[in-house]
C-alpha cells in the first residue's frame, strides 16, 4: 500500500509545502482536490519532479451525476480535468455524485448517473486515468448525497462496466452509513481504486475514535491491494506528530 496526505493537512500551506512534507515522511502522494485553484499547473509539475513526489488524486470540476441537464457541463469539466491531469501526471480523479433531486424517481437518477459515467469512460480509458465515484454519508456530513451505500455504488460501477471507472472507499463515511467496514472494504476490492481513512466520530486522525485501523488496513493489505490510502482527516495534535504516531501505532503493526 502507498500512503498519501490531503491538501489542508498543513493548514495555510500550499501544495509545494505539502509535497515536501510527504517526501520527508517517506510517503507517496498528495490529494489536491481543486486543481483549478493551482496558480500554474506547469510550475507545480516541475516542483513535483524536483521533489520526487506528486499529486496522486484530484477531483472533477463539476460534481452532479444525477441531473441530466448538467451532463454536458459535467463532461466538459471531465475534459478539462483530464487535460490538467496530463500536465500534473495525476492518475486518479474523484467525483462526488451530487444530491438527490426532489421530484425525480431515484431509479431515473441512477440511470442518468450510469449513462453519464458510460460517456465519461472512453475519455478516461484513452487517458489512462481512473475516475473514482465516491459514496458519502448523509447522516453527518453530506445530507442528501445521492450515493451513500457500498452495495448500490458497486452496482452502479458494474453497470458502467469500465476498468477506468471505480470507487474511492472512504472508511469514515462508510462506518457512519453502514458499518461492516472490513467486509465491504475487502469484498469489493476489485471495484475500489483507493481508500480514504479518518476516525469516527470527529473525522480526525486514526486512533482518536472507534475504528480499529490496524485490523482494517491489515485486512486490506492481505487482499494484495497496492494502491493509495489517503489520510483525509483533521488532526487533534501537530500534523507531524500525528503522522509519526500513526506510523508507530498502526503501520508498524501491519
Amino acid at each position: 500500500m502507498k500512503f498519501s496526505l490531503c491538501i489542508g493537512a498543513y493548514p495555510g500551506k500550499d501544495e509545494i509545502y505539502h509535497l515536501e512534507k510527504i517526501k520527508e515522511h517517506g510517503w507517496h502522494g498528495l490529494e489536491y482536490y481543486a486543481w483549478w485553484n493551482l496558480e500554474d499547473l506547469k510550475r507545480t509539475a516541475r516542483e513535483q519532479e524536483r521533489i520526487g513526489v506528486g499529486i496522486s488524486a484530484t477531483c472533477t470540476k463539476f460534481i452532479s451525476l444525477v441531473d441530466e441537464s448538467l451532463r454536458d457541463a459535467y463532461l466538459e469539466g471531465v475534459r478539462q480535468t483530464i487535460e490538467a491531469c496530463r500536465i500534473l501526471n495525476v492518475s486518479s480523479v474523484i467525483s462526488q455524485t451530487g444530491n438527490e433531486l426532489e421530484g425525480v424517481p431515484r431509479d431515473v437518477q441512477r440511470r442518468t448517473m450510469v449513462e453519464t459515467l458510460k460517456r465519461c469512460a472512453p475519455l478516461f480509458e484513452e487517458a489512462g486515468i481512473v475516475l473514482e465515484v465516491e459514496p458519502l454519508n448523509g447522516l453527518v456530513d453530506h445530507r442528501g448525497h445521492f450515493l451513500q451505500r457500498s452495495d448500490e455504488s458497486v452496482d452502479v460501477i458494474d453497470q458502467v462496466g469500465s476498468p477506468n471507472v471505480k470507487l474511492v472507499f472512504d472508511v469514515y463515511h462508510q462506518q457512519i452509513t453502514e458499518g461492516n467496514v472490513i467486509r465491504n472494504a475487502t469484498g469489493y476490492i476489485d471495484r475500489i481504486n483507493h481508500y480514504h481513512i479518518a476516525d469516527n466520530p470527529g473525522r480526525k486522525q486514526p486512533g482518536t475514535g472507534e475504528l480499529n485501523y490496524v485490523n482494517i488496513l491489515r485486512a486490506i493489505k492481505e487482499t494484495g491491494f497496492d494502491g493509495f490510502v489517503g489520510l483525509e482527516c483533521g488532526y487533534t495534535i501537530d500534523t507531524d506528530e500525528a503522522i509519526g504516531q500513526f506510523k508507530r501505532e498502526v503501520l508498524a503493526a501491519l
